[in-house]
């Protein structure tokens, strides 16, 4: 296998590099969302530059293509297609009006259509999958399963819908869902703007984030991904825990995590896929 990797934000993209040892041989990196200067000897290139990248691949005779990293969904209106993107754009946007599953189905089929096999982060680095059971000394008190239940069907219905993968709920109420803002955006808007009444305190923390693999998603590309950041802004937002999918979901700096949940009393566990 010869690997290309397109590097969105994020530090996914800098584990799948580092995993994927001599087998990488070309990286594009998206301007606006990875630094260029993370990956010796990347290209840094816009998004709607598709011939760009399709040439540069070719070049170094890639075989496999792996997207990873975060990539905000375009405002069509500002990007510059080159030749090649022009022709598929009305077919992108088409997509794009369906929904992010479809947008992402419809990006992996034109890579395959240019004699590409696309490959999934978790087949590079399989190593920061989610575990099964609670990973944290913090551990899940019979109080948190009813919330955690309650998230996690949330987490999959609006997921369903191809709105997000994350929802948090406290005391059996649902204090946010995940949109096109992400997970970080969400949790610190539970922080910043709701009602004490409503959410735990470093003293007493109740409720829980739950992130969902959606049911339609094409899971070689966003899986859902949690790591110190999203402990700390989860802490600050005065929730128990954090729920994700076992082998379903990455874990970025995993020892990080781990001692920041369990320093400021939250848990992380992996449950089994629905």
């Amino acid at each position: 296998m010869r690997l290309g990797l397109i590097a969105g934000g994020g530090s996914l993209p800098k584990h799948v590099a580092k995993a994927a040892g001599d087998e990488l041989a070309a990286v594009i990196a998206l301007k606006g969302f990875a630094e260029v200067t993370d990956f010796p000897d990347g290209l840094a290139v816009h998004l709607g530059q598709f011939g760009k990248v399709t040439k540069h691949f070719k070049r170094a005779d890639c075989t496999h293509i792996c997207l990873a990293g975060i990539v905000d969904r375009p405002d069509f209106k500002t990007i510059k297609p080159d030749l090649k993107a022009i022709f598929r754009l009305p077919g992108t946007i088409k997509a794009a009006g369906e929904g992010d599953d479809a947008l992402m189905r419809h990006i992996l089929s034109l890579f395959e259509a240019e004699g590409f096999t696309i490959i999934s982060p978790q087949e590079v680095c399989g190593s920061l999958l989610m575990s099964s059971g609670v990973i944290t000394q913090t551990a899940i008190h019979e109080r948190h399963n009813d919330d955690i239940r309650k998230a996690c069907d949330i987490a999959r219905e609006i997921g369903r819908l191809d709105i997000g993968q994350g929802a948090v709920v406290a005391s059996g109420v649902t204090l946010a869902v995940e949109a096109q803002e992400g997970t970080d955006h969400m949790l610190a808007r539970v922080a910043a703007d709701l009602p004490q009444s409503l959410k735990g305190t470093p003293d007493k923390r109740k409720g829980v984030l739950a992130k969902m693999v959606k049911p339609t998603q094409d899971i070689r590309v966003d899986l859902p991904t949690i790591g110190p950041k999203t402990v700390e802004l989860a802490s600050q937002a005065g929730l128990a825990g954090i729920i994700v999918e076992a082998d379903r979901a990455f874990i970025i700096d995993r020892e990080e995590v781990i001692r920041l949940a369990d320093e400021n009393g939250l848990f992380i566990a992996g449950i089994p896929p629905a």
